[in-house]
């Protein structure tokens, strides 16, 4: 087993008899490497990436083996999104909701559902987008003889662009128990997907907006039974998301600390002031990678223990009780919240090692802090540590039907 040059510890294992599915990860994550920097530059849709992701088959990790896919534990899902993310956090985002939206069909979906739209995702090679903002109603669903229509925007949909179906959430009432998940081909007439994704992080998760324009739902493409509000196993749909953000977080700073340590051992000369002929012998400089090293090993074990609590929760299936999944919901939320300060602070930190130089466009290292930044602004860090707070005060919960 290959050892992780970013944490100093065996990566988890990605199936039960072979690494064959690492050395895929590994040889796709160092070919969008080789671009990353450039392509970060530019924006837009990463169409030649996504094709590489497309061949590669890590799309069907995790269909289940009676579909065709591989069928794989979801902690290994999970190493690939970390991985993927050190070298290229938009490809390793758009990977990792492909397996959220796949989730939601084998959560959410009947059986025949499954079979269909999964089955596709195999033999056709689907790449799955999402319209599934919770938070945007502008999305309104007007009932008809077959099924909706759906006439609006959603915004944040990741994917979009150049994707085969989209998974589509629309409101039917004022809980969110009443709201409704659809697979829709993303060609459908009336859906038109926006070119307006240019923020200063993710640049190439193409997350911005669809239109729905008189768009036609049938009642067979709204997934159920069982559905979305069905159980406290239907709502670990949230937590792989939330888990998805982490493995970014963590892959960004192990990325982040990587090319520092390479650069520094390489470019960097050392300062006057230190009294060394070589810069990797600066006191201070050791200091501070220790220090960074060791929070993001403390960070990534968390991680790993809170996947293997996802995993375990996963194999219960209906058997999971409210109060396991709200346990498990506390555990996913403590490993978000030190895996996104800890990546803030070591992309941020990595310039006080490599110098001024390193802030040269041409090596855009900067883009581990923006990636990091976008994401923890989505969903603030301090609502998760106040949720846990009222978690050990008084007992209670978040909503399994919120982002948590």
């Amino acid at each position: 087993m290959h050892r992780d040059v970013w944490t100093g510890v065996a990566p988890l294992p990605w199936s039960d008899s072979t690494n064959e599915l690492a050395d895929v990860v590994e040889r796709v994550a160092c070919e969008l490497a080789r671009t990353a920097a450039e392509r970060d530059r530019a924006g837009g849709t990463a169409l030649e990436q996504r094709q590489l992701l497309r061949g590669s088959g890590l799309l069907t990790l995790a269909v289940p083996a009676a579909w065709g896919g591989q069928e794989a534990r979801w902690p290994a899902i999970f190493s690939a999104v970390r991985r993927l993310a050190q070298a290229d956090s938009s490809l390793a985002h758009l990977f990792g909701f492909q397996h959220l939206q796949v989730a939601s069909v084998l959560l959410f979906g009947s059986p025949a559902q499954q079979e269909r739209y999964l089955g596709a995702t195999v033999r056709q090679g689907w790449f799955w987008g999402n319209a599934v903002n919770a938070r945007d109603t502008r999305l309104v669903a007007t009932r008809t003889a077959r099924g909706w229509r759906l006439d609006g925007v959603k915004s944040f949909c990741s994917g979009a662009r150049d994707s085969d179906v989209l998974n589509v959430s629309f409101a039917v009432g004022d809980s969110p128990q009443e709201r409704l998940f659809a697979v829709v081909p993303t060609d459908r007439a009336g859906i038109a997907v926006g070119d307006d994704w240019d923020n200063m992080g993710q640049r190439q998760t193409d997350s911005g907006t669809v239109l729905f324009d008189g768009v036609e739902v049938l009642h067979e493409e709204v997934l159920g039974p069982p559905g979305a509000a069905s159980s406290p196993h239907a709502t670990l749909r949230n937590l792989i998301g939330q888990v998805i953000l982490t493995e970014i977080y963590l892959g960004n700073a192990q990325g982040a600390l990587a090319q520092a340590l390479q650069y520094t051992q390489t470019q960097v000369q050392p300062r006057a002031m230190a009294g060394v002929e070589r810069a990797v012998d600066d006191g201070l400089l050791q200091l501070r990678v220790g220090e960074h090293w060791a929070a993001l090993r403390s960070a990534t074990a968390l991680a790993d223990e809170a996947n293997h609590a996802f995993e375990r929760a996963w194999q219960r299936g209906s058997a999971l009780t409210a109060q396991e999944r709200g346990q498990l919901g506390m555990d996913v939320a403590a490993a978000r919240v030190t895996a996104g300060r800890t990546a803030l602070q070591v992309s941020s930190q990595i310039f006080e090692l490599m110098g001024a130089r390193a802030t040269t466009a041409s090596l855009a290292l900067d883009r581990y802090w923006r990636n990091v930044r976008v994401h923890t602004l989505h969903d603030p860090l301090d609502y998760r540590s106040k949720s846990m707070g009222r978690w050990l005060l008084t007992g209670e919960v978040p909503d399994p039907y919120g982002y948590g």
